[in-house]
């Protein structure tokens, strides 16, 4: 049986000795982690593969942001769990590029205080120190321009909101991201389709498995037209045959539709023979809610 463990300011200074929160790509290492040497979190949590690194989800709803977040084109870093500085500091886009002369932006012990909140703190050992607050995801986008910049999300189940702490803590966060010129986005469960979420869920060994070669990816594109209103069942059976490969089949056809170049509406059941609907660009990513840029946040 797992042991309950709890937040200390001992476990935080441990936290910060072995470089949590730090890295980019395949060397970044999240703040709060999935293992046994971690405090548990309230609800399931996920490992998932993207990119040559284990993201590290602590809910469910963790989970289906970012896979929510991996289908967007320009994405080519997610960093999960991250923390928020204490002080005065940089632009977590620096992590990628540095840069001696960055200003510097105000952390969360100052703005807590700027918006008359109780900054939180944890207690052990005889000790107490301010708690380390930590956004869900912070993406980071490759513009056409060749640039890089960052999109913060947080994600909430709705009834969380609802409560006065946590909506005190989301201000705190937000104006975080604010003060660094970072779009910050909160998603809820009321933001999305549910459908499209279980979608996501069903399709992710093959969306985000390995690569299918792009000439393959661009066939299933090509073809589209004789997709649209078959059954997904058919749809398989055919690209099989081609392919002569059931795994390949499906990887092509998934990172396909993941990627918006098929785009399928996700909307669909579970049941394979159910027909495939195809929708407009526009349509097809007004579903996701990060790459609509909705939030939560109206309060």
């Amino acid at each position: 049986m797992r042991t309950q463990k709890r937040f200390t300011p001992d476990l935080l200074d441990r936290y910060a000795s072995i470089g949590r929160g730090h890295g980019v790509y395949e060397t970044y290492i999240p703040w709060h982690r999935v293992g046994r040497s971690d405090p548990a979190s309230e609800g399931r949590s996920h490992l998932q593969l993207w990119e040559g690194r284990q993201r590290e989800l602590l809910s469910d709803k963790e989970w289906v942001g970012l896979l929510f977040s991996t289908m967007l084109p320009s994405v080519v870093d997610i960093r999960e769990q991250i923390p928020l500085s204490h002080g005065n500091s940089t632009s977590e886009l620096f992590a990628y590029l540095f840069n001696p002369l960055a200003s510097e932006s105000p952390g969360t012990l100052q703005l807590a205080k700027q918006l008359g909140i109780k900054h939180p703190k944890v207690h052990g050992n005889g000790r107490s120190a301010d708690w380390v607050m930590t956004t869900d995801l912070l993406l980071t986008l490759k513009l056409v321009t060749g640039e890089l910049e960052l999109l913060a999300v947080a994600i909430k189940i709705n009834k969380e909101i609802d409560n006065n702490r946590t909506r005190e803590l989301l201000a705190i966060e937000r104006q975080y991201w604010l003060k660094r010129g970072i779009l910050w986005l909160l998603i809820t469960p009321s933001m999305y389709d549910e459908l499209v979420a279980d979608t996501l869920r069903r399709c992710m060994p093959w969306a985000l498995g390995i690569p299918a070669d792009p000439v393959v990816i661009d066939f299933v594109i090509a073809n589209q037209n004789e997709w649209s209103g078959r059954s997904l069942t058919y749809v398989l059976e055919r690209l099989s045959n081609v392919f002569n490969d059931i795994d390949l089949a499906q990887r092509a056809f998934w990172q396909a539709v993941c990627s918006g170049r098929l785009p399928v509406d996700l909307r669909r059941g579970w049941r394979p023979h159910e027909p495939i609907t195809l929708l407009t660009d526009t349509t097809f990513w007004n579903l996701n809610p990060i790459a609509s840029r909705r939030s939560a946040w109206a309060f």
